[in-house]
Formats: structure tokens, sequence, C-alpha cells
């Protein structure tokens, strides 16, 4: 299944963006496709990792794909960039 994120994901949209996350890990997780994200802020990287937690904590895979250059850059740093996977760094 692939959960696909467009427009912004940030400090404004993190409640709903982290709604939809959760519920689709309880479904059973599958590709979160960020290719539509055209901006973020560090409340992206802290739903990226958040969602990792949750999801590996209930042992379903989640996989992130395309995430935007700005959230790489951010996960590097605050030194998390090893947690995100396709980090440059990791």
């Amino acid at each position: 299944m692939t959960l696909a994120l467009t427009g912004s994901v940030g400090f404004a949209t993190y409640p709903a963006v982290r709604e939809r996350l959760e519920a689709f890990v309880a479904l059973g997780g599958g590709e979160v496709d960020w290719s539509g994200v055209e901006q973020v802020d560090s409340s992206a990287l802290a739903l990226v990792l958040q969602t990792r937690r949750s999801a590996s904590s209930q042992r379903i895979e989640v996989s992130h794909t395309a995430l935007p250059a700005a959230l790489l850059a951010l996960a590097e740093l605050y030194g998390v960039a090893q947690f995100i996977e396709g980090a440059p760094f990791s």
C-alpha cells in the first residue's frame, strides 16, 4: 500500500498528517511517498521518526520514499540522519 503526501508538511499540518500516518501504520503500512511534498519544517522530521518508532514497535514495515532534500538536511543538522532511510550519510 502507498500513502502519498502532498503540499506542505509542517507545524500547521502536523496533526492531520500524523493522524494519516498513524492510520496507515494501523492498516499494515507500506510506502510513504513524499514526492508531492513541496515544503517541510522540523515537524516533518518528527513525523518520519515517530512513524518509524510506531511501525517498528508493531513490527510493521514502513518505508519513506522521495524524501525532500530539506528534510534530509534537517536530519543531518539534528544528527539523526542515520535513522532516516535515504539520507546521504546514513
